[in-house]
């Protein structure tokens, strides 16, 4: 049977229950076991807001995967694809292109210290692959050591180097990568009463993580600069400082992962500025041009690229550097600079997310605690404040998820979609969000948590 083709009036024109069919049908979803989903179909966006096929509207709290910044359908985005396209599609890695070249020029300008050159890669699990190529490569050493409460990617090093259960399915993994614990001061691992308990403690105990795997064998270090998905978990003060030390004191490369919470997410260009930390390599992705056209990338220090001045790099993509996704990187930066995009994170941060959720977390008993920055916040669900006990259960799944499940539920039905994970709702809109939008979705996830304080004590 010969098969006809569909037009976008058809596909506009289906139900929901039809597209999640189809999908279902053809589809084969990531992190997903494929008959237990039922997939909601997106029709369409603008700014802050997406839509399913019958006209039900939500506010993008999740920004999609915390990677739409500039939200949907930026009408200055979409001229930059069109007229990238009507010059040149695409073009191979080895070829020169002023599109390319001028993506990587800004993303450089933008960076902090001596990080001057950039490798494209098509998303932020290659980048994190390709920066510990190069760490190795450039140190002659093969140890990597990465935090728990990490997520670095899901190819084969980047889902070693991740330090939560979504690496256990991949195990044993690529070789030579050591986990340690990183700061996280409302569930410490150091017994620390303050924060500058634990990032002293932190420090010390990755110190002798160093000691005890000989820092002579350590290439690098790899860490989220604000960890994302375990937990927006924003490192005290001091102790990036302490990390870039330590690497400096024994050769050791700082790799800063800054996939989700690079270009204005936490109100920074780049994370790292808020703390005057340069690392030797950093990689980024999502917030680089919003997933308009797949691209990620390593932006490299001086030092690291002379190694490869006449030596050959051992590694490639066949979509390096893709013009249609450099045009839009260029296009990104741009409308950042002009709009002042990184500003208005931060004090939407400043002045909105965060009175809000300390209100929030003063009415509501199952609030352990926010924490976040930027445009980036975190809301800790909890059965008993004085324990600590989380809302669900560690990597929780089936009837022990249930609760968080209800409280998504909660938000969803006011038209609200966040952003979940473990006991945990994070709150990441994207960064042209209007205020009035911004503070009706704090209200929908304030009403939400009517639901969890039922369960407190229970």
């Amino acid at each position: 049977m010969t098969a006809v083709s569909t037009t976008p009036a058809d596909l506009a024109a289906a139900s929901n229950a039809e597209s999640t069919a189809a999908d279902r049908r053809y589809v084969f979803h990531s992190w997903s076991a494929q008959d237990l989903i039922s997939p909601m179909p997106i029709a369409g966006g603008d700014g802050a807001w997406f839509w399913d096929n019958e006209g039900n509207r939500y506010l993008d709290f999740a920004s999609q995967l915390v990677n739409l910044n500039l939200g949907h359908q930026h009408p200055d985005m979409i001229a930059a694809i069109k007229a990238q396209a009507d010059t040149l599609c695409t073009v191979a890695p080895p070829f020169a292109n002023d599109v390319r070249t001028e993506a990587a020029r800004l993303v450089a300008e933008h960076a902090p210290g001596a990080l001057n050159r950039v490798f494209f890669t098509n998303g932020g699990a290659e980048a994190n692959e390709n920066a510990v190529r190069m760490a190795r490569l450039h140190t002659g050493r093969q140890k990597v050591l990465a935090a728990y409460r990490s997520y670095h990617g899901a190819t084969a090093t980047a889902i070693t180097l991740t330090g939560e259960p979504r690496r256990w399915a991949s195990e044993p993994g690529a070789p030579g990568v050591v986990h340690f614990f990183g700061p996280y001061p409302y569930r410490s691992s150091f017994g620390a009463a303050t924060d500058e308990q634990e990032c002293e403690r932190a420090l010390a105990h990755l110190a002798d993580v160093v000691q005890m795997e000989g820092p002579h064998t350590v290439a690098a270090i790899v860490l989220e600069s604000v960890v994302g998905t375990n937990g927006v978990l924003v490192p005290p003060d001091g102790y990036l400082a302490g990390v870039r030390e330590l690497c400096d004191r024994h050769g050791i490369l700082m790799i800063a992962d800054e996939v989700m919470v690079g270009f204005g997410r936490v109100g920074e260009w780049f994370a790292v500025d808020r703390w005057g930390v340069e690392p030797d390599l950093l990689t980024f992705a999502k917030g680089v041009n919003s997933g308009y056209v797949p691209l990620g990338g390593v932006l490299i220090s001086d030092d690291v690229a002379a190694t490869f001045a006449e030596r050959p790099y051992p590694g490639g993509l066949t979509y390096s550097g893709h013009p249609l996704a450099c045009a839009t990187a260029v296009a990104s930066i741009g409308i950042f600079e002009r709009d002042g995009i990184v500003e208005r994170s931060r004090r939407l941060g400043d002045d909105v997310i965060a009175p809000a959720l300390v209100e929030m977390a003063d009415r509501h008993p199952s609030v352990g605690e926010v924490r976040g920055m930027g445009c980036f916040f975190a809301i800790e669900l909890v059965r008993d404040r004085g324990t600590r006990e989380p809302l669900v259960p560690f990597n929780a799944a089936g009837a022990d998820a249930a609760p968080m499940v209800e409280v998504m539920s909660a938000c969803k039905s006011g038209g609200v979609w966040p952003f979940a994970h473990f006991n945990r709702l994070h709150v990441a809109p994207p960064l042209v969000i209007s205020e009035d939008d911004l503070r009706s979705g704090l209200a929908v996830i304030d009403a939400a948590l009517d639901v969890s304080d039922r369960l407190v004590g229970g």
